[in-house]
Formats: structure tokens, sequence, C-alpha cells
């Protein structure tokens, strides 16, 4: 979260002591439950403490009321206040917390079925009064085949008192069911292992930022700051230190200098489809914060620089009254962010002055706009959402009254929940006709007749066959490639291509583990198919 103008604070301490939270009745709910005691514990921002928490959840469709059993979890977890500017300024608060065991070691778990691990986050929705821009952004950015943090809705109980709709969700960390990059250990300093796996984080070091390094080159009022967010930076080596500095300093040499299409060119360094989807859902979601603060890179072992995973979008669809976040018209990596410290990255205006990397944009916006983007799908997405809170959102906003009332950095203030989620949903209908018009591809040829024709991949999720369903005029040999959503490749095999369909066996020798990858489909030096698969266990 950015800093705020001036007096807001004043404003938003008057507005929040200016009313009382109204009592409620809470006899069960269709979205799980989470019971926190503490103990008589006070929950910091650091060190964490350890105290009880459970989790009732009776299965989909099921209600789930205090009296049942905590069947779901039952232990102890580390638990601390989280966030930077935002645990002070909104008394709803977030927390990180791990998962441990009596005796205090952490202890990975799977949580209401989301893949087992030990660092999870309770995200406290409060300055987004719909509860579902970061929930939805999410949803929509797995879509396009990456990973982003998968989501759950509960209810949280703080020591017996009812807390509200809070979203229980990963947190981003080198995980293979997470950043799906190599390990890399104090060991790793040379050859091939010093390659990857590295995370980058952009942001402001407080709120859990640590050590990093500053930009060659300046912007308005600084240089964009990089910390080592994976290995820590109490874990990396020196070696491991000066490697992932020199590749992104060299990144950035390429990008200042515009070397575009020649030896050394930036294509050596980044992943530039990786950024482009970057773009496309900061865009969309018109992130203030997009680009500056919340911002990941990564690096997999001999691989390039991707850009994700995303991060943090309270923020966006309209909801930040500075900085032209209102506004659904312009474009916020040429935002004038004035004299604010943290300023966007040089290399993203330097990515558009790239002729070849704003026609893939362009193409892949097109492309996307008519299936995981189209204006169908965000609306059931958002509706799904929304339909999900229905019944909770109720108790949450006798808990927090604050319909009516701004909290910064509102633009709009609705008197109802479905005032609030009407309005985001207007917003981002006027954002796609906006960047419909400034993102405009004209597929021709065999191109047109890709897009127009129907794709299917069946079944999906799937066991050990699929079947995939090309336009019927593709035939001939070609390959098909598997690989994980932090661009491993796992698989590729030899396929024939028969009246545009394939079949493919991933069974014995061949077999994957249970999880989520993106499937790829070549021929003749050509992308024909990459879609998002689920492999059953």
């Amino acid at each position: 979260m950015s800093s705020s103008p001036k007096l807001f604070f004043v404003f938003f301490l008057l507005s929040f002591l200016s009313f009382n939270t109204i009592a409620q009745t809470f006899t069960s709910s269709n979205l799980p439950l989470v019971i926190i005691n503490t103990n008589g514990q006070t929950i910091k921002d650091d060190p964490k403490v350890t105290v009880d928490m459970g989790i009732i959840w009776n299965g989909p469709g099921k209600r789930n009321a205090l009296s049942d059993p905590k069947n779901n979890y039952a232990g102890k977890v580390g638990i601390e206040i989280r966030g930077s500017s935002s645990q002070d300024l909104f008394p709803k608060k977030s927390y990180g917390f791990e998962t441990r065991s009596a005796d205090g070691l952490d202890i990975d778990v799977s949580l209401l079925d989301l893949p087992e691990e030990n660092d999870w986050i309770l995200y406290a929705p409060y300055t987004d009064k719909t509860m579902i821009r970061d929930v939805l952004t999410y949803t929509l950015d797995a879509s396009l085949g990456h990973w982003s943090p998968r989501c759950r809705y509960v209810e949280l109980f703080l020591n017996g008192n009812y807390d509200g709709v809070y979203v229980l969700m990963e947190k981003i960390k080198r995980n293979k069911n997470r950043v799906d990059i190599a390990k890399l250990t104090t060991a790793d300093n040379s050859g091939e292992a010093l390659t990857g796996g590295y995370i980058v984080k952009i942001d402001k070091t407080t709120g859990g930022g640590g050590e990093g390094w500053s930009s060659n080159y300046s912007n308005i009022v600084g240089r964009t700051f990089y910390q080592y967010d994976y290995p820590k930076s109490k874990e990396i080596t020196t070696i491991q230190k000066s490697y992932i500095q020199t590749y992104i300093r060299l990144m950035e040499n390429a990008l200042y200098q515009e070397v575009f299409n020649v030896p050394g060119s930036y294509h050596e360094y980044l992943n530039d489809s990786s950024f482009i989807d970057f773009m496309i859902i900061n865009e969309l979601a018109k992130n203030v914060d997009g680009y500056r603060l919340s911002s990941y890179l990564y690096k997999g072992k001999n691989e390039r620089i991707n850009c994700g995973p995303i991060w943090d979008f309270n923020l966006t669809y309209g909801n930040a009254d500075y900085f032209n976040g209102w506004s659904s018209s312009g474009f916020q990596y040429q935002a004038n962010l004035g004299g604010d410290y943290w300023q966007n990255p040089f290399w993203w205006n330097k990515l558009m002055q790239d002729p070849a990397y704003v026609t893939k944009l362009k193409k892949r916006w097109t492309w996307i706009r008519k299936h995981e983007l189209s204006d169908q799908r965000i609306s059931f997405v958002i509706d799904s959402l929304t339909n999900v809170i229905s019944e909770a959102q109720v108790r949450n906003y006798q808990r927090w009254p604050i319909l009516g009332v701004k909290v910064w950095p509102n633009y709009y203030v609705g008197n109802s929940y479905t005032s609030e989620v009407s309005w985001m949903k207007d917003w981002i209908t006027k954002r796609l006709t906006f960047l419909d018009q400034q993102w405009p591809y004209d597929f021709t040829g065999i191109e047109n007749e890709f897009v127009s024709k129907s794709i299917s991949i069946f079944p999906n999720p799937f066991t050990d066959r699929l079947t995939v369903q090309l336009a019927p005029t593709f035939n001939g040999e070609g390959t098909a490639e598997i690989v994980s959503l932090g661009g491993v490749l796992l698989r590729k095999n030899n396929i024939v291509v028969q009246n545009g369909q394939v079949q493919l066996d991933f069974s014995g020798n061949n077999s994957l583990s249970p999880g989520l990858y993106v499937l790829r489909i070549n021929q003749n030096n050509r992308v024909l198919l990459t879609e998002k698969v689920v492999k059953r266990p």
C-alpha cells in the first residue's frame, strides 16, 4: 500500500470512531469457520506468538456451526499481524501464521483442501468493500496458466468474538505447489546449480521487507530497490547475491540501452510472455501500486527472469482516490506518481518502446479477451464470488459497519454491498472498453482461423489420458509439452495431429504427479495451444 494524502489518517480515525459495531447473532455459515484462541496473549507484528487454532468445515454445500468439531484443523499456529501501512490504518487486521506441532516445530498441513504447506495468510478485506478484488484477480490470473495464490473465504472468531469475513490464502513461497522453481541451498555456488531458483521482491522494506540492492538507474526521486525473497537475506550466500544482482543488472542494461533485437538484447534475460501477462493483469485492474510495490520476479534454474506472481490487489478496479486510480482510462505504467518515493521501475516504459513487445502484447490481449478475460467470464467470476459471501457479508458489515463511510482510499462510497459491487462491475466494463481500444490486434489468415475455431481439452481434470481438439485443419507431426507453473519443462512428447485431434497418454513412465500444469502443443515452430490442465490424484 502506498503513502497516503495528507490528513487522511485523521479523517479515517474520526470516521471510524464515529460509529459502533452492531451486534449480530451467529448460528451457522456456508463458509468454513476459523477459531483462534490466543490464551490471553496479544497478537503483534513481530514476533509470532503460539496460539490455538481450529477450522470447522463440513464440506461443500454443508453448514458449519461453532458447536461442530474442529474437523479440518485443530492445533497450534504461530501468528502475527501482517501488512505494511494497513496494519496501522485499519482496525480489521490481517494475519500471517505458521502451522506448528505441539512442540513448536513447523508442520506442513492441507487447509480446506489446499496443497500442504506451513505458511498461510488470513487476509482481512476492509478498504475493499466488495471483499473480492484480490480473489477475483488471482482467479483471472490463474486462468492464464500462472500460479496465483489460491484462496478460501472463511469467517473468523478471535477469542470468542466474531471478526468478520476473511480470506485464507497461500503465501508466495518457493514450493512445488506454489512458485515451482529449484531449491537453492548454501552449497549451490557454482555451475548450473547457481542459476536458480531465486525470488526477488520490489516493495517497501517495512512489513517484512529485507536486505537487497538498488538499481543502477534512477527514476524521478530514487532507484528501484530489489529485495532477496528467496533465498532469504539471512540464508542467501555472497556468491548467490552476486549472481542474481548481476543477472538483473544485465537485464536492466539491455532495456535502458534499448537493445531489442540484436545479440545481447533483453530477450536473453527475461521471459517477455510473463511480463506481458503481468502487465495485462495490472492494467486491467489499474493497480495504483502495480509495478512499484508488492511486485515479484522469479528465476528458475537455467531459465530467464519471469515477472510474478501477482500480489495485493485491494486498491484496484477504481478503489483509489489518488494517482487517477478511480479513472477507467489511462495506463498505470505511465502514471505520474509525483514525488512519491516508490516509483515504477523504468523498464516498463522501455518494454513498451519495443514494437515486437507491443505487438505480442496486443495479440495476447485480443486472444484472451475472447477466452479467459471475456466479458462473460469476468462477470461469471464476480457473480460466483459475491454469491459465495452473500450471506456472510451481512454479518461482516454488522461487525464492521463501514458501508456508506469513506475508508481511505475509497473513491466511490456506496450505501450498500450491492451498490459497491455494481459500481465495480460498471468500472470494469469501461476499463475493458478502454483497453480494447488501446490494444487491438487483427488476427488474419491461419491465426484468425485458429482464434475462431473451438478448442477443447477433455477430460480436464484428467487421470492418465487427455484428448485435445484443435481446429480440424491442423494435421501432421508436432510436440506436446507439459510445463510447471514455474516454467520448468517436465515432459516433451512427439505427437501426431489428425483432423485437429491429439491423444496424450501420461501413464507409466510418462506419468505426472497430481497438480496444476500448462500444456503446450507445438507444430512447425508455432504454438498451437497453451492451456492449463489439472492432473487428478
